[in-house]
């Protein structure tokens, strides 16, 4: 073994929130970089950092999150613990990181992606064209309130934060009707027990990055960068590379509902678009298409049309 490599005795530190998926995440990072370079379990170490984004007493479970902050609430503690040593590097869902990294940090490795899809939850109905009249469906997402809004402006969102299983707990106790899920969260998690409808893109466009898994580091440790070149999926960063393009044209975060997919055919690459009003009375979607090395300027392109069509103040809360 290269003595450069981390042991048992000098693990490699790898930060995480606490919540179920993102504890599945961090070992899936740690199986992929003990498998890439022969290494047991213990040579790397899962530490749990909790973040402004996890303190429930901060955070009311009713309090919209773009009241509070944006994408960074989810980030930022983790951040400051590898710029001071504390971690080595950091596992992020990719649709809740910022378009920039503070200085010093890098995120350069990104594992293959899961299904992109949303997933409708509801133990009354299939699809969300099935809804009763005025039924309550939870969400913390603008970008999905927007989206069923836009579709059906007779149902009545509420607030619906927590994890997975939390969100799953509230509709059973009835809280909402219905709610929506991650595709990718629920595989993740081995919970495709669970009913559920993914809903095609082309009904529901996903987040920018949904399904993807980033590895942040120090952009100083050369030892770290080689090894997570080794887990590194090409593909799943071609098609980041174009929809967070889009996404930093449009200067989206929380407080903006955005989505974007793309996909990848031969040397090409598709991408769409969509932005929405916040309380999804009007919407405007695109698409592009070029070669993969055009990826970025593809998304900044598309971000752009949208933007011409939209018109000064599209973003602006009416809600």
């Amino acid at each position: 073994m290269k003595t450069d490599l981390p042991s048992p005795a000098a693990p490699l530190k790898i930060g995480t929130r606490g919540s179920p998926l993102a504890l599945a995440q961090a070992h899936e990072t740690r199986d992929r970089l003990a498998a890439a370079h022969d290494l047991a379990p213990e040579a790397f170490e899962i530490v749990v950092i909790k973040t402004t984004g996890d303190d429930r007493a901060m955070i009311a479970a009713d309090r919209p999150l773009k009241e509070i902050g944006n994408k960074g609430l989810f980030t930022k503690e983790i951040e400051e613990a590898m710029l001071d040593g504390r971690i080595d590097i950091a596992v992020h869902s990719m649709k809740d990181m910022p378009v920039e990294q503070p200085e010093g940090l890098v995120l350069d490795c990104l594992l293959p992606r899961e299904d992109t899809r949303d997933a409708f939850i509801c133990p009354h109905a299939a699809t969300i064209a099935d809804l009763p009249d005025g039924a309550v469906v939870g969400t913390s997402s603008l970008r999905r309130r927007s989206q069923l809004l836009h579709r059906r402006p007779d149902l009545r969102v509420v607030e619906f934060r927590g994890n997975l299983q939390t969100r799953l707990k509230k509709l059973e106790d009835g809280v909402a009707y219905a709610t929506f899920l991650a595709c990718a969260g629920l595989s993740r998690l081995g919970m495709t027990h669970v009913p559920q409808t993914p809903i095609p893109p082309e009904d529901m466009l996903p987040a920018v990055a949904q399904g993807a898994i980033g590895i942040e580091r120090r952009e100083s440790d050369s030892r770290v960068a080689g090894m997570l070149a080794a887990i590194h999926d090409l593909t799943t960063a071609q098609r980041l590379a174009a929809e967070r393009a889009f996404l930093a044209a449009l200067d989206g975060s929380c407080e903006t509902p955005i989505a974007a997919l793309a996909e990848l055919d031969g040397d090409q690459l598709h991408l769409r678009g969509e932005i929405l009003r916040p309380d999804g009375s009007e919407a405007h979607a695109g698409a592009v298409s070029g070669p993969i090395v055009e990826g970025p300027e593809l998304g900044r392109a598309l971000a752009a049309d949208l933007l011409s069509r939209a018109g000064p103040g599209f973003f602006d809360w009416r809600g």
